[in-house]
């Protein structure tokens, strides 16, 4: 009996996990996106490249060897389906990711409470939109942190050492072995 509890204990816990639920999410949206793009594929997109070559489909096209008919029609429909819901799948897919972007970009403009005080103090007017994004980037620049420098070499760290052992008078063919190992 306990073997069943921590059974069900285990499976309710990996089920819970995000990133499970996540993909439970995507897979069901991605299969109802699926069923939109394909409609807009077969029912918009693909009726009006017909209408321009004027043939209602390509795929009733085939000839025939020794009696069986081939219809690579079909496999030619197959790949324009293929194409054109790519891109269709692209655009789309751009065009969020474009929107995400820029509503990213947007909230990483907003001031933060402390930057907020900050303004306030300064007599920055809240309601103007661009003053505020304008004096928040200013803001920032001005206390932006001092760059980090570069951590030092190894061959860099030697010669100070080598440097230091010179100061503190140690023997210099003690000094001179040293630099010799280390190169």
């Amino acid at each position: 009996m306990n073997k069943i509890k921590n059974f069900f204990k285990d499976f309710k816990k990996f089920i819970s996990r995000g990133n499970i639920l996540d993909l439970a999410v995507a897979l069901v949206v991605g299969s109802a996106f699926t069923k939109i793009v394909t409609s807009l594929v077969n029912d918009i997109i693909m009726p009006f490249i017909c209408a321009i070559f004027g043939s209602a489909t390509v795929d009733e096209l085939f000839f025939v060897v020794n009696g069986a008919e081939i219809y690579y029609g079909r496999f030619l429909q197959a790949i324009i389906d293929f194409l054109l819901v790519a891109l269709v799948l692209f655009l789309i897919l751009r065009l969020v990711m474009n929107a995400s972007n820029m509503f990213k970009r947007t909230l990483s403009e907003q001031p933060t409470k402390e930057e907020k005080k900050v303004l306030k103090e300064q007599g920055v007017n809240m309601k103007d939109h661009k003053a505020v994004i304008a004096a928040t980037k200013e803001l920032r620049e001005k206390n932006a942190p001092a760059p980090v420098p570069p951590k030092p070499t190894q061959e860099e760290l030697l010669t100070q050492i080598l440097a230091e052992l010179k100061k503190q008078n140690a023997p210099l063919e003690k000094i001179e072995e040293i630099g010799k190992e280390n190169k």
